[in-house]
């Protein structure tokens, strides 16, 4: 059962929270961060890209850069820009996006818990990307950003979530640049606090959706911090790292799609009667096609679109890896015609998310960048939370949440 616990917040005050949130620091890169940080000293881009800092160039993972990263941290709680609670409390943080909003819990996740497989995961981590995140939380001693959960749905925490939402929240606020709404509330009522924990001691797993190198630098810190402490007893708070957790029910995920440089030697029409073998295909024309459902595929080449289903036989339902979309295309497109071994480095292949619309696939091919373009149909929480509780790992590049958590609204310290 899963183990959370309120923490002491560290927060912006309340006129400050738009100057300070930032988008989470692996969404965009350096050059991309210095300019949404411009004029603006207290952007949470100070800490989590602290390579704005330097000169244009500066490598993200000199050691100056991390150590600029805690200076900066100290600099925002000296000069009041970021603000520590004074007691323990749960949060509740909502994110509306084209109309639609999701109320998410922050709560302090059990180190242990991730440990022993009551955090599920469903993508591998890459050492690089831990070392890193790793890194950045040793030298802060604090999560600066959360990660993002999922639950099984639970009738007592929506009606505490449903009693708090019902006042002023202490942040709302519109992003820049996405247009997504943010609103934050702080549970500081006992009972509601011992409820909670309560409440989620009940549920047997919770899931990770978004950030697993934080969620692994995360808890590989606290693991570590244990180990070095001759009087550890197991409720020091580098025993839990900060997470958003949601109802699995409120969460969408979207498409994530891929596009390919060149047809492996093919010629269109080759290439086209290849797919033939394993799936039907029908020209749709010029105007964008998305799929319309499990197994069913969208192709942009040549100016044209086409949809693509995979024939029975081509893929197991009994399997929760086999079934899925991104394996199917991965197996008989990708690896089979177009000689794609391995997504996470062959450099003839990228990754659109499909938060950028289809039309952002016809872009890079009607440019010439890119050949041909795959749209896929969106993966579910259920079979995320299958693959996860089978102890499968997805693909790469299968999972696409949106709205991305905003950063800076609340901080985890580990001491």
């Amino acid at each position: 059962m899963a183990t959370v616990k309120p923490f002491k917040g560290i927060r912006p005050p309340q006129a400050l929270v738009e100057q300070v949130a930032s988008r989470p620091y692996d969404v965009l890169n350096s050059e991309e961060a210095r300019q949404e940080a411009e004029g603006n000293e207290k952007s949470l881009y100070h800490i989590i890209k602290p390579e704005i800092d330097f000169e244009p160039g500066t490598d993200e993972h000199d050691p100056r850069v991390y150590q600029k990263a805690a200076e900066n941290f100290q600099m925002f709680q000296d000069k009041g820009w970021l603000v520590q609670d004074e007691q323990e409390n749960y949060y509740i943080y909502a994110q509306t996006m084209n109309g639609k909003t999701q109320y998410g819990l922050v709560v302090g996740a059990y180190v242990p818990d991730y440990m022993n497989g009551i955090i599920k995961k469903h993508e591998l981590t890459r050492r690089d990307k831990e070392e890193d995140r790793m890194k950045h939380v040793r030298v802060n001693n604090a999560n600066i950003e959360p990660v993002f959960f999922a639950y099984p749905d639970n009738a007592q925490l929506d009606a505490i979530v449903a009693k708090y939402i019902a006042k002023k929240p202490i942040y709302d606020f519109i992003a820049p640049g996405d247009g997504f709404g943010h609103k934050f509330w702080i549970i500081d009522q006992r009972t509601d606090i011992d409820a909670i924990t309560k409440a989620f001691a009940q549920i047997p797993y919770l899931y990770i959706a978004d950030g697993h190198h934080r969620s692994a630098a995360a808890a590989l810190v606290g693991a570590e911090k244990a180990k070095q402490n001759p009087h550890h007893k197991g409720d020091e708070e580098y025993n839990y790292f900060m997470a958003v957790a949601f109802p699995a029910s409120q969460l969408t995920i979207i498409d994530y799609n891929r596009v390919v440089k060149d047809l492996n030697g093919l010629t269109e029409t080759e290439f086209l009667n290849a797919l033939k073998e394993n799936f039907d295909i029908q020209e749709m024309g010029t105007d964008i096609y998305k799929p319309a459902k499990l197994h069913n595929f969208s192709l942009y080449l040549g100016g044209k679109w086409y949809s693509l289903t995979a024939k029975p036989g081509t893929y197991n339902d009994d399997d929760p890896i086999g079934v899925l979309d991104v394996t199917i295309s991965s197996n008989l497109i990708l690896d089979k015609i177009l000689g794609i071994k391995d997504l996470r480095s062959d450099k003839r292949i990228d990754f659109v998310g499909g938060i950028r619309g289809l039309g952002e696939l016809k872009r890079r091919v009607d440019s010439g960048e890119m050949k041909v373009a795959l749209a896929l149909y969106p993966v579910s929480m259920k079979q995320l939370m299958d693959i996860a509780d089978s102890g499968n790992i997805m693909p790469p590049k299968t999972t696409w949440f949106e709205p991305k958590l905003r950063s800076g609204l609340v901080i985890h310290k580990l001491v």
